[in-house]
């Protein structure tokens, strides 16, 4: 059996999610860019200690799947020990430094995709709000792997804050 620290491979669900195309219509819609699998642990160290300024960091702690077109990366974060990749929250650490958690655990970012806000939209909107655009087809695949958990974006959003409120500060801690 493959532990969550060495699996690189997507979760079934996630990946059902990241083969729906995600239209940028002129900026108006989702700012996203899925990978085909997880970058992998070296590219990650490499890139969070590029990311964060601190060469004594590795990227042990984040699984990312996709960016935007600026580069910055969506992730799961890995902070709940002894539990599945899908249960970890998502983040978004932008190329200019904004970062933000995104969704408590895949379930909440199928219905945030499906709700039409990708990563980079849902951090944001920390001040401004969600503009929703449901999408038929994500919106197919979190009713097929999270039926149980439908709700609007924006309220998922605030819950992911409310519980992980601190991975701002503690990204910050890390930067040099």
């Amino acid at each position: 059996m493959t532990s969550i620290d060495d699996d690189r491979r997507f979760p079934v669900a996630l990946a059902a999610a990241l083969a729906q195309p995600f239209e940028y219509d002129d900026g108006d819609g989702v700012d996203f860019e899925p990978f085909d699998a997880f970058v992998s642990a070296e590219e990650t160290t490499d890139w969070f200690r590029s990311w964060t300024g601190n060469k004594e960091v590795s990227g042990d702690v984040f699984r990312v799947f996709g960016m935007d077109g600026t580069g910055g990366y969506a992730a799961f974060w890995l902070v709940r020990p002894g539990r599945e990749l899908a249960d970890q929250p998502v983040v978004f650490l932008g190329s200019e430094g904004e970062t933000g958690v995104v969704a408590r655990d895949l379930s909440d970012l199928l219905w945030i995709l499906a709700d039409g806000v990708g990563p980079l939209e849902a951090i944001d909107t920390y001040d401004t709000g969600i503009d929703s655009r449901p999408n038929a087809e994500l919106t197919a695949v979190a009713e097929r792997f999270a039926p149980e958990r439908r709700q609007p974006a924006a309220t998922l959003i605030g819950l992911a804050r409310e519980e992980f409120g601190g991975f701002e500060e503690e990204i910050a801690r890390l930067c040099r």
